[in-house]
């Protein structure tokens, strides 16, 4: 072999090596652009039983927007034994980012939904439901329980929203949905908490507690869940393995009505329901942010009881699913604004509609419950402000919000979820 021959083959083998190396590299290169790529498009999530992880915060997040926007529905999963909680897994149609939002809050939904017993057009109705993941990933996730008529009602019509999703929503279906909204949400920080859900109220608590575990490692939790036994149970398998995984979360299942083969210690860890006196024995002595949604029945005896346990205030968030009157015996009411309110007897509001005159009782949170209170039927959807479902002309008089609402009311009219009278009021209900 000549010098030549020689230098040849060494230049060969060195321009291989440089042309492998360079191979790798494109290839990795690839690798991280299609990453990119789905992670952009909202395809590189966690598993539904998982927290969303910390990197998926780097995909583009738009502001909220304005009016409705075309989502279409990924995926659908059944998330109790019972098969009456199921979850939606929502992606925006047109390919876009989508708005953060905070743990806890809500989406509304436009529906337009056929009465069954007519042939006539179908109806718009208006529904809340919450985010039942954390924020942070490529698509929504909403998890809905069918609502069966009431016990004591059972010739009434079920959940029209509700029974709507599970039986008529599939795969590929496209929903109109506004921005996240609400006012029930946790916000991050290192104080303990303690989330409190009855039933289907479980769905905002999963997004606190997913996104808490993430980004406020070591903030201590405690998770009170109530439901009547293992068929009613969401999410039982992610919970329990949250529960083994972070040893800051402490998981306590209650059931009221157990079955057979419901284990004490294995599927649950309490029996009966979430009330003070179980707080009590459980907690430890500091000071806790409560957070509590779930049924009527459950929120209109429990938030009470906080307030007597001497939970301050500013301590205690809750929100109801559907309609709930809650006395706060305790709380401090806002003082009169100006001197003619000082001066001002007794409030009177008047339901010109229903032809019903009542006297306002502060104790009332809102015009909405006071409605509901005294026989007058208002179409509502979040009760928090945010849906405009409540939306009803003021005839005469004016009222005053308990928080700025997420929804605009046209000029002359009030969302009564959120507002109180200042004066006498006369209102088109």
């Amino acid at each position: 072999m000549t010098a030549l021959e020689l230098f040849l083959y060494i230049l060969l083998g060195a321009l291989v090596q440089v042309a492998i190396a360079a191979f790798v590299v494109l290839v990795k290169r690839w690798r991280d652009l299609r990453f990119m790529q789905k992670r952009m498009a909202g395809l590189a999530v966690a598993t539904p039983s998982e927290p969303i992880l910390d990197d998926l915060k780097s995909a583009f997040k738009p502001g909220p927007w304005k009016g409705e926007r075309a989502f279409r529905v990924a995926k659908r999963e059944i998330e109790s034994p019972d098969g009456k909680i199921c979850s939606f897994y929502l992606e925006p149609e047109d390919g876009g980012g989508l708005a953060d939002f905070k743990p806890g809050q809500f989406l509304t939904f436009q529906l337009d939904i056929a009465d069954p017993t007519s042939s006539g057009p179908a109806k718009a109705v208006t529904r809340c439901y919450s985010l039942s993941d954390a924020p942070g990933g490529g698509r929504y996730r909403v998890s809905i329980k069918r609502v069966p008529p009431p016990l004591d009602q059972p010739d009434a019509p079920p959940g029209v929203s509700s029974n709507y999703f599970h039986d008529h929503v599939d795969e590929g279906d496209v929903l109109q949905v506004k921005a996240p909204s609400g006012h029930f949400y946790l916000e991050r920080g290192t104080s303990p908490i303690v989330l409190i859900a009855g039933g289907i109220g479980i769905t905002p608590m999963i997004s606190m507690l997913n996104d808490s575990l993430v980004h406020d490692q070591g903030r201590e939790i405690w998770l009170f869940y109530g439901v009547r036994n293992s068929k009613e149970q969401a999410m039982q398998e992610h919970l329990e393995r949250l529960d083994g995984r972070y040893p800051n979360f402490h998981l306590h299942v209650c059931y009221s009505r157990p079955l057979p083969g419901d284990e004490l210690g294995r599927d649950y860890q309490h029996d009966g329901r979430v009330d003070v006196d179980l707080l009590r024995r459980t907690l430890k002595f500091q000071v806790y942010d409560f957070y509590i949604c779930g049924p009527r029945q459950m929120m209109e005896s429990l938030v009470p009881a906080l307030d007597e346990w001497g939970v301050p205030d500013q301590h205690i968030h809750y929100e109801a699913f559907g309609p709930a009157s809650i006395p706060r015996p305790n709380r401090k009411k806002d003082e009169p604004s100006d001197e003619g309110e000082q001066r001002q007897g007794p409030i009177s509001v008047t339901f010109a509609t229903s032809g019903k005159t009542v006297a306002w009782d502060p104790a009332c949170d809102n015009l909405l419950d006071f409605a509901e209170q005294n026989g007058v039927e208002i179409e509502s959807g979040c009760r928090a402000g945010g849906c405009g479902s409540c939306q009803t002309t003021i005839q005469s008089g004016e009222v005053s919000y308990n928080h700025s609402p997420d929804f605009d009311p046209e000029p002359g009219a009030c969302l009564m979820c959120v507002s109180r009278p200042k004066h006498d009021v006369t209102l088109e209900a």
